[in-house]
């Protein structure tokens, strides 16, 4: 018989509701979201070294979070109490003042298996797979714009969550897409769907156009639009 599908989530797809216990108190969660971006991100565990450093590097990011108007979430299969007394030691050795975003509690790991958030050669104590470092970055209609998949052993690099951000945003609202290595302020590219008329048209600062051994016009760069 064929296998049964993954769980798990497609680019473009409304992201799930659901009601949930977090250090904030209960929230439904796109309710939670209203108008805003949001960056939701699991944990394998509470009181486990690599998610100490990572909660307090996204309460060191907060501000610029916040000036991107994105929310910010964890989960952890742990309890609500667990997540209070982990926080303390965030805030401690981390030296944050405060963890000033929820922790979810997924004690029975249904929103981390219902997102495809777990990492099947993680056990813990008791045998039961934990959550990968999963990223989900969620747009104001509550569709899943991006995602990335990290190993329990490998923490993230929340820089980079904050570019993809930025071209998340751009892109949204702009006919470009932004090359390899792209930061805010950088030249991006014009989409192949524009004729150059469209693209005069789009881009009142021009686009120059790259000359490719095939002949083939496909490398136009223009300034970042709204800059």
């Amino acid at each position: 018989p064929p296998s049964p599908p993954m769980p798990g989530l497609n680019l473009g797809d409304v992201v799930p509701n659901f009601s949930a216990e977090t250090t904030n108190g209960t929230i439904q969660f796109h309710d939670w979201i209203g108008t805003q971006w949001a960056v939701l991100f699991s944990h394998p565990a509470d009181y486990t070294p690599v998610c100490t450093t990572e909660l307090g590097t996204v309460a060191k990011l907060d501000a610029e979070f916040k000036k991107r108007n994105c929310k910010t979430i964890a989960l952890s299969c742990n309890d609500v109490t667990s997540h209070a007394g982990w926080i303390a030691d965030i805030k401690a050795t981390q030296k944050v003042p405060d963890v000033p975003f929820p922790i979810i509690a997924d004690p029975k790991r249904e929103l981390a298996v219902g997102w495809g958030m777990v990492d099947p050669d993680e056990k813990d104590a008791a045998g039961m797979a934990m959550t990968c470092r999963a990223v989900f970055v969620i747009g104001p209609d509550k569709k899943l714009k991006l995602q990335i998949l990290y190993p329990a052993s490998t923490g993230r690099n929340f820089s980079e969550v904050l570019r993809v951000l930025d071209s998340l945003q751009l892109t949204a609202n702009h006919s470009v897409a932004t090359p390899a290595d792209w930061v805010d302020g950088d030249s991006c590219m014009v989409l192949p769907s524009l004729s150059d008329s469209d693209a005069k048209a789009k881009f009142p600062k021009g686009f120059e156009t790259v000359a490719c051994p095939s002949g083939k016009e496909y490398l136009r760069i223009t300034p970042q639009p709204n800059k």
